[in-house]
């Protein structure tokens, strides 16, 4: 286990940033606090945040910032993110990041680190719009990195392979343009802050972990 570390983990859709913040949970013992996975619990456990979550999600309507934030500062307080944690996929906006930071100084559990995951729009499209999976087994491949033995059949299984509707070139687009207006602001709001690291997200998965255990500073 370090200790201290507090960090934000950025990166578009695709840059593998969930695979890393794995890698430094195995590694170095921190606990990784993903928002989908706070709002999934809270809503399954029911707690009063959840509920009032599950009110806006039913509507099809966005949570709000406050409940959010609220979720990461319950998940915050307890023992196991006293050494430190990771966040991942929070905050999506300035305006998150800096309701983030207000919450963090009141807790005197301020951020020590930002690291931004980046990859060429490029390869972002070929790893999202390459994506094939498996109907039977949820088997994952990819047409341009990791083709099945026989095309559009899962070699576990033999189960048929098929294009998730939101890995198609019109949706995985939209997704990276939605990141980029709303996300990217973050890396001149943490370079400022002087908190940011920046690694390239290309090469091999064991690859990138190093870069990203380098600019971290661990060993």
């Amino acid at each position: 286990m370090i200790s201290g570390m507090r960090l934000v983990l950025l990166g578009a859709p695709g840059a593998g940033k969930g695979t890393q913040a794995k890698k430094l949970v195995e590694k170095y013992g921190l606990p990784q606090i993903s928002t989908g996975d706070l709002l999934r619990a809270a809503v399954a456990a029911g707690t009063s945040l959840g509920k009032e979550a599950k009110s806006y999600m039913d509507k099809g309507e966005l949570v709000p910032d406050t409940v959010v934030l609220g979720m990461v500062e319950e998940r915050i307080k307890q023992d196991d993110c006293k050494k430190g944690f990771i966040l991942d996929g929070f905050p999506r906006n300035v305006i998150q990041a800096e309701a983030l930071d207000k919450m963090l100084v009141s807790l005197n559990m301020p951020l020590t680190r930002a690291l931004s995951v980046d990859v060429p729009f490029e390869d972002l499209m070929k790893r999202l719009t390459g994506r094939r999976t498996c109907k039977a087994c949820g088997q994952m491949y990819n047409i341009y990195f990791t083709l099945s033995q026989k095309e559009g059949t899962c070699d576990k299984c033999k189960g048929e392979l098929f294009q998730r509707d939101d890995d198609k070139e019109g949706t995985i687009k939209k997704r990276l343009e939605v990141y980029n207006a709303q996300t990217s602001p973050l890396i001149d709001y943490y370079s400022k802050k002087g908190i940011l690291k920046s690694v390239a997200g290309t090469g091999s998965i064991d690859d990138i972990f190093k870069k990203v255990s380098d600019a971290l500073g661990l060993k």
